[in-house]
C-alpha cells in the first residue's frame, strides 16, 4: 500500500509554494480541506490518519466526505467546491509520482463541482461605511491602529489577505498618497489614496514605532496582525456603530464587504466596470460584472431608451348575467341531471 503522508508533505511544503507559487492563504486552507478528509476517513476506515494509504482515498470515499460536509457540517456548496478543488489539485500532482495509481486518479478527478447559487453580492451605503470608519476610538494607540485599516481596507478595496500583507515600504506618502498592492495571483497594482485616508494612516505611523516585522499594521505583541484579527476589529467596530445605526446588526459585515462597498461606489460614479476592476485586481471583468447586476442605475438608462410597450386604452365591462347564467347551466347540466336554482325561489320535490 503507498504511504499517503509523504505525497501530501511535499504536495502542501514544495509543489504549491515553491512550483505554483501559491500563497500561504492558499496552502493553508488546502491544508484545512485535507484534515478534514483525513479526519473522515480515519474514522471510516477506523485507522490513524498518518497510516492512510493512497488506495484508500478512492472515489467512493471522497464523494462520501464531500456529502458529510453539506450534511452533517452544513458548509455551504461553495465551500464543498472549494475542498474538492484542494483534492482535485493534490490527484493531478500525483499522476507523475504514482502512475500506478492513474485510474483512481482519473476518477477522483471526474467527481464534479455542484452548481452554486449566483447571489448579489453584499454591500454598505456610504452614510453606513462612515459612521463603520468613525467607530474606533482616535484618542488611542489601538484605535488609530483600526481606524487606519479600516480606512486603507475601503478606499483601496482590499482583500483581507492584501491589507494584513501590506509592509511599510508598500506605503508612499510623499508627494502624492499611495500604496503597493500585492494581490491574488502574484499581480501587483498601484493604488492612490484620499488624503482622508492619508491623514489617518499617518497618524498610525506616528504612534506605530520600531517593529520586528516589516508589516505596516501589526498587533500588541508586535507581531503581524491576522485575517481573523481584522475580522475581530471590523466585528468591534460594527458593534459601535450600530449605536448610531442598529440597522448595521442585522448586516452579514465581512472584510470582504468593505471591499464590495468600495467597488459599488466605483461603478456607480464612473459607470465603468473596466476601471473598477483595474481598482479591485480582478484579472477579468467577467468578474467585475457581478457588480452589475447589483447596481439599478445602468438598467434604468436601458430601460429609458427603450419605448415602452403601449396599453390599449378601455374600461373593465362585468360580463352578461344572462351569458355568464346560460354559461353556468351548461356547465352544471354536463355534470347533474338536476340544473340549478337561480331564481333563489324554494323548490318542490317529487316524492
Amino acid at each position: 500500500m503507498t504511504q499517503l503522508a509523504p505525497h501530501i508533505e511535499a504536495f502542501l511544503r514544495d509543489y504549491l509554494p515553491r512550483q505554483r507559487g501559491a500563497s500561504q492563504h492558499t496552502c493553508d486552507s488546502y491544508a484545512s480541506g485535507f484534515k478534514l478528509l483525513f479526519k473522515f476517513a480515519s474514522k471510516r476506515l477506523k485507522r490513524r490518519p498518518s497510516e492512510l494509504g493512497l488506495e484508500q482515498i478512492d472515489a467512493p470515499l471522497v464523494t462520501a466526505f464531500l456529502e458529510y460536509l453539506e450534511t452533517e457540517r452544513r458548509n455551504q456548496a461553495a465551500t464543498r467546491n472549494v475542498r474538492l478543488a484542494a483534492i482535485r489539485a493534490f490527484f493531478r500532482f500525483l499522476e507523475h509520482r504514482v502512475p500506478a495509481a492513474l485510474e483512481q486518479i482519473r476518477r477522483v478527478c471526474a467527481i464534479p463541482f455542484k452548481k452554486t447559487d449566483s447571489r448579489l453580492v453584499p454591500y454598505l451605503t456610504r452614510e453606513e461605511v462612515q459612521v463603520l470608519l468613525d467607530a474606533p476610538d482616535p484618542t488611542t494607540r489601538e484605535g488609530l491602529r483600526d481606524r487606519a485599516m479600516l480606512h486603507i481596507a475601503f478606499a483601496a478595496g482590499l482583500r483581507v489577505s492584501e491589507l494584513v500583507g501590506l509592509r511599510l515600504d508598500d506605503v508612499v506618502l510623499q508627494p502624492d498618497a499611495s500604496i503597493l498592492v500585492r494581490g491574488k495571483g502574484r499581480r501587483e497594482r498601484s493604488l492612490p489614496l484620499w488624503k482622508e485616508t492619508a491623514t489617518v494612516l499617518r497618524a498610525w505611523l506616528a504612534v506605530r514605532g520600531d517593529m520586528p516585522v516589516p508589516e505596516l499594521f501589526v498587533n500588541a505583541k508586535g507581531q503581524q496582525i491576522t485575517r481573523w484579527g481584522f475580522a475581530y476589529i471590523l466585528r468591534k467596530a460594527v458593534k459601535t456603530a450600530s449605536k448610531t445605526r442598529p440597522e448595521l446588526l442585522d448586516k452579514q459585515i465581512s472584510p470582504h464587504v468593505l471591499r464590495h462597498s468600495v467597488a459599488m461606489l466605483a461603478l456607480k460614479a464612473t459607470q465603468d466596470i473596466r476601471k473598477v476592476a483595474l481598482w479591485l485586481g480582478h484579472s477579468s471583468t467577467q468578474t467585475t460584472e457581478a457588480y452589475t447586476r447589483v447596481d439599478p442605475a445602468e438598467k434604468l438608462e436601458a430601460i429609458n431608451t427603450l419605448a415602452p410597450p403601449k396599453i390599449h386604452p378601455g374600461r373593465f365591462r362585468p360580463p352578461d348575467k344572462l351569458l355568464a347564467m346560460l354559461k353556468g347551466q351548461s356547465l352544471w347540466g354536463a355534470q347533474s341531471h338536476n340544473p340549478p336554482n337561480l331564481s333563489g325561489s324554494k323548490q318542490a320535490h317529487a316524492p
